[in-house]
């Protein structure tokens, strides 16, 4: 086997995690966009506008394949998928609060 065709096809499937993982933040974006405001309050987290940023920011980096931002950005997506998502659907169905 080539070296060069494994190193390509190791590019390309890089390329497909990155891609997927954008699509969770761009989806993560959409659902923190469509949530209420006073849930990121009561959740002590960064209030809808920063999330929404954070998470379209994070997207469009991993689409782009930045070097650096690559990895921060999925930091962010992880970061709202296992810790802030399920704490806020917690509060919004009426298991949390204050």
């Amino acid at each position: 086997m080539d070296l060069s065709l494994l190193l390509t096809a190791t590019g390309w499937i890089v390329q497909g995690i990155y891609l997927v993982i954008a699509l969770f933040a761009f989806i993560g974006a959409f659902m923190v966009a469509t949530t209420r405001e006073d849930a990121f309050e009561v959740a002590g987290r960064q209030s809808k506008l920063i999330w929404t940023a954070l998470l379209g920011v994070s997207g469009f980096a991993l689409l782009l394949g930045l070097p650096f931002l690559t990895w921060v950005g999925m930091v962010i997506v992880g970061l709202y998928w296992w810790d802030v998502r399920p704490q806020i659907q917690n509060i919004l169905s009426g298991n949390g609060g204050w």
